[in-house]
């Protein structure tokens, strides 16, 4: 199967893919522990769908038993600008929201999943398998797999990254009945390096290679449904939607893939507060249709820039806060409220 193996890897390199590496489904025995260990812990949050079939996240071998392989394949999706310095600038605009990289251009699940289905037919036409493919929608643990595929490691910031790929990367996962030759795992290459630990706004990592998803700025501004605790709020600055501070500083991204896809040049850029502060359920969808950001709904993006607002020190904003305080959602209330009391402050 080292032919079929060269010619997969040939025609993945094709399709716009940075990396490619194949891994057995059992390749990740450490995998259940790990995820127990997270989920008891309570670091999950509000997450409860990484609970919901945890047997087939632990456990690949488990979620489609008839596969032999699994071939892990990395996307990049790396900035054009040194990401240090536009995260700086944009950290210092404060009137103005800043958005993580990957939510800068069109939905990475659409443009991934239509490559994975590309490279499946193609595994399906020319050598009569079957495969399933995945793309972070499913209870895969795409990292620990990429990880033993030799696509790279887990850092200390829990985010996979590689010597030839630094950690602007998006994972695809297919899994396929044929049986071909596993790549050896990557192994550590953190070292004393601790910067991403350090760098992070809200000291989200008890540990290195531990994450506390309800201290993340990623996770509060995405997945957090309600009002966040007040003592973050201050922490997260004019962050809107994700946090890129942990993958920006990473010293390996010297070493980063340029992204080949043109459909994750930005689009959302910087924009003004007091516009998106304003947008209803209608405007809110029409502004990010085609973007990840859509799927977190109006509500819960208006909550982010009123966080925004309130850190922006500029007392201009306070009226578009205030016009906000009998917002029918009740986080969206709540932080107008904080808002208004932050910038009336001294």
């Amino acid at each position: 199967m080292s032919g079929l193996k060269d010619r997969l890897t040939e025609r993945a390199l094709e399709e716009g893919f940075a990396k490619v590496g194949v891994c057995r489904p059992d390749a990740i025995p450490l995998a259940p522990e790990r995820l127990r260990a997270f989920l008891d812990s309570g670091r999950h949050g509000q997450m409860g769908w990484l609970a919901e079939r945890d047997g087939w996240r632990g456990n690949p071998a488990a979620l489609w038993p008839e596969a032999r392989s699994v071939v892990m394949l990395a996307e990049a999706y790396t900035p054009e600008v040194d990401p240090m310095a536009g995260l700086a600038a944009g950290l210092a605009s404060r009137d103005r929201g800043v958005v993580s990289v990957y939510a800068q251009g069109k939905d990475y699940h659409d443009l991934v999943k239509r490559r994975l289905k590309r490279l499946g037919r193609w595994l399906v036409d020319a050598f009569g398998c079957e495969i399933k493919v995945f793309v972070d929608t499913a209870p895969v643990m795409e990292k620990p797999l990429a990880q033993a595929a030799g696509l790279g490691w887990q850092g200390k910031h829990t985010n996979l990254l590689g010597r030839d790929l630094g950690n602007w990367v998006f994972l695809g996962a297919i899994f396929t009945t044929l049986d071909l030759e596993p790549d050896a795992a990557e192994g550590d290459h953190c070292g004393s390096c601790t910067a991403c630990l350090d760098i992070c706004p809200t000291a989200a990592f008890p540990a290195p290679y531990q994450l506390d998803a309800r201290r993340c700025i990623s996770y509060l501004t995405i997945e957090h449904r309600g009002a966040v605790d007040p003592d973050l709020r201050a922490l997260m600055g004019n962050r809107i939607y994700g946090c890129d501070d942990c993958l920006a500083v990473c010293p390996w991204n010297k070493f980063a893939v340029a992204a080949q896809e043109i459909g994750y040049q930005p689009r959302v850029g910087l924009p003004e507060l007091a516009e998106l502060a304003v947008l209803d359920d209608a405007g809110f969808r029409a502004r990010f249709a085609g973007s990840p950001i859509k799927r977190i709904g109006r509500d819960r993006f208006v909550r982010n820039v009123l966080y925004a607002i309130g850190n922006s020190g500029q007392p201009g904003l306070r009226s578009v806060a205030a016009g906000l305080v009998g917002d029918a959602d009740p986080a969206v209330a709540d932080a107008a409220r904080w808002a208004v009391g932050r910038l009336s402050e001294g």
